[in-house]
């Protein structure tokens, strides 16, 4: 189909040289269809980001939450524990991103370009707060201010892992064995698990 073949080559291209990078004339040259075809299905190369992104992101949020709901069923009258509320969060989007390393690309350039702000509004806001609200039942020691810090450094070292940014010096990264994203992940799993319940911080005055 037209529209697949659309998005195929706008995700490959943006993946490779970023969304600032691709033009509209490139993605119609290189998926073979006219500009009208473009227009037709998205409206604007904004669009069609758009479109490349929900292509992916709906299944991975509709799966995080479907798992989140079977953990808090399980867990009745309990809270779900810090580890689960990760894993529902974190193992559809490694599916994904194991399955679909050109999007996990695409995604690290959205970040880079700094336009993940408002991607995250747009695609993942209402499943976002649903896990955070998790959380705050999981941690109810924790203040709800100080769990909103401990998201956005979550986030922000999700960010890092994603984008694959080396900020050490060479001498320190000789352990590393490669990009693995799976494996990325599930580390990252185990730090945030470990930041995300530690006790809370006490305020200086």
């Amino acid at each position: 189909m037209t529209r697949d073949k659309i998005l195929d080559t706008a995700e490959r291209l943006i993946a490779e040289q970023g969304f600032a990078g691709t033009s509209l004339r490139q993605i119609i040259a290189e998926a073979g269809v006219n500009l009208a075809a473009v227009h037709y299905h998205f409206g604007s190369k904004e669009e069609l980001l758009d479109n490349v992104i929900l292509r992916k992101v709906t299944a991975v949020n509709q799966r995080r939450e479907e798992l989140l709901r079977s953990y808090e069923r399980e867990a009745e009258p309990e809270p779900v524990g810090v580890e689960k509320i990760l894993a529902a969060f974190f193992e559809p989007m490694i599916e994904t991103g194991t399955r679909n390393p050109q999007f996990i690309r695409l995604m690290g350039r959205m970040i880079g370009e700094g336009l993940i702000a408002s991607i995250v509004e747009k695609h993942f806001l209402p499943t976002t707060m649903r896990f955070v609200a998790a959380l705050g039942r999981a941690l109810p020691a924790v203040p709800e201010t100080e769990l909103h810090w401990r998201v956005q450094f979550m986030f922000g070292a999700l960010s890092q892992a994603v984008c694959g940014w080396d900020i050490l010096p060479p001498a320190m990264q000789n352990h590393r064995n490669g990009p693995d994203f799976r494996l990325t992940m599930r580390r990252l799993m185990a730090f945030l698990s470990a930041g995300l319940k530690a006790p809370a911080t006490q305020e200086v005055q």
